[in-house]
């Protein structure tokens, strides 16, 4: 017997190997307040429902998440432009047949709705990681080209759903990337002055009506408190009514009496903070950041230029989930749709979000003695 548990803990060991358990752990703290927040935000009606439905959807993203963990960076990168091809191919696809309630942003696969353009958080970084790999660095006016034409291609397709948000978060994750590997800062002014020249062109042949209304909102939401500023109110309120130490746990009036829309999704984290508070907001917080500081300790660690790319990209991807989500609740973002890592309601956010970090870990699991 006593062979048979050494057997066992060794064949344990193995398996459980390539899993970084301070990231980990952190994770999984931001889970379980995850699922504490939605049974409260669904009520009694719903709230078990949607724990087990999000607490499979964790089961599924872990599991990615291990598998990703034990592909040691070298296969990784001799897979990636395969990936990134593959991942392009459901993109176009969706234009076609997919579904949503402001475009077609779903495939629906009659078992669950799967959300294509997720699939790009993860392989473009890669992508990006890969060419950049081979460049001498810091890169040049070519390789910044070419690096901008890889990341265009798959946000373009993604504002044809149209996704602004979910553009927007892939296409940070290619600029992270380029950043990364000694971009200089006046490329970075450049880009930014290009978008300010383009904003109106924007307002006026590409954003839809109800993106419009949305940057309207954000500037003045008292204009209209009863229509489109109503969310953003009402979540405000949420947040200065949790105070110090927050109302408790299922007791937040804002979202049981209804009054916060997509309690259990967009705005979820508005319903932590007048559950829990200053105090619960602080630790959540807190917690995120101990995430996006592991990967980007991992990428420091790395010894070769597609880990400390892919890593570090993947993990200041994350801090923009939270920057996006936690200022549009809050009124100092426009609402566009970015769910909050690991708290939000969500299957294809969460299992691309914990495969990621699955990709993270792998770095670190797999660190070689020379670069390559």
């Amino acid at each position: 017997m006593t062979d048979l548990l050494r057997w066992a803990f060794d064949l344990l060991r193995h398996l459980l190997r390539t899993l970084d358990w301070p990231l980990l752990l952190a994770l999984g703290a931001l889970m379980g307040i995850g699922l504490a927040v939605l049974y409260s935000a669904g009520g009694e009606a719903q709230g078990a429902r949607l724990v087990m439905a999000q607490g499979a959807r964790f089961g599924v993203g872990l599991g990615a998440m291990w598998a990703l963990s034990r592909v040691s960076p070298v296969r990784l990168r001799a897979w990636t432009p395969g990936a990134y091809a593959i991942t392009l191919l459901p993109l176009l696809l969706v234009l076609f047949i997919g579904t949503g309630k402001h475009g077609a942003h779903w495939i629906d696969l009659k078992v669950f709705y799967f959300q294509p353009a997720e699939l790009m958080k993860i392989t473009l970084p890669m992508m990006m990681a890969w060419y950049l790999h081979g460049q001498p660095l810091p890169p040049r006016i070519r390789t910044v080209l070419v690096a901008g034409a890889i990341t265009v291609l798959p946000v373009g397709l993604i504002l044809l759903q149209p996704d602004f948000g979910t553009a927007m978060l892939v296409a940070s994750s290619g600029a992270f990337a380029l950043l990364l590997a000694g971009l200089p800062w006046w490329w970075v002014g450049v880009g930014a002055g290009s978008v300010a020249a383009a904003a109106p062109a924007a307002w006026f042949w590409l954003l839809r009506p109800y993106q419009k209304d949305r940057i309207l909102t954000f500037l003045n939401p008292e204009n209209d408190p009863l229509g489109a500023g109503w969310n953003i109110i009402q979540s405000k309120i949420a947040i200065g009514g949790g105070g110090w130490s927050g109302k408790g746990w299922g007791e937040g009036s804002q979202s049981h009496l209804n009054y916060i829309p997509e309690h259990t999704t967009d705005f979820v984290f508005a319903v932590l903070s007048e559950e829990f508070g200053w105090l619960g907001v602080a630790v959540t917080l807190a917690l995120y950041l101990f995430v996006i500081g592991r990967c980007l300790w991992i990428a420091i660690d790395a010894r070769d230029t597609f880990s400390r790319l892919l890593a570090g990209a993947l993990g200041l991807s994350f801090f923009v989930y939270v920057i996006v989500n936690g200022g549009m609740i809050s009124g100092l973002l426009p609402v566009v749709g970015v769910p909050m890592p690991l708290l939000s309601y969500g299957g294809t956010s969460a299992v691309s979000l914990l495969a990621g970090l699955g990709l993270v870990m792998a770095v670190r699991a797999h660190r070689p003695v020379h670069g390559y």
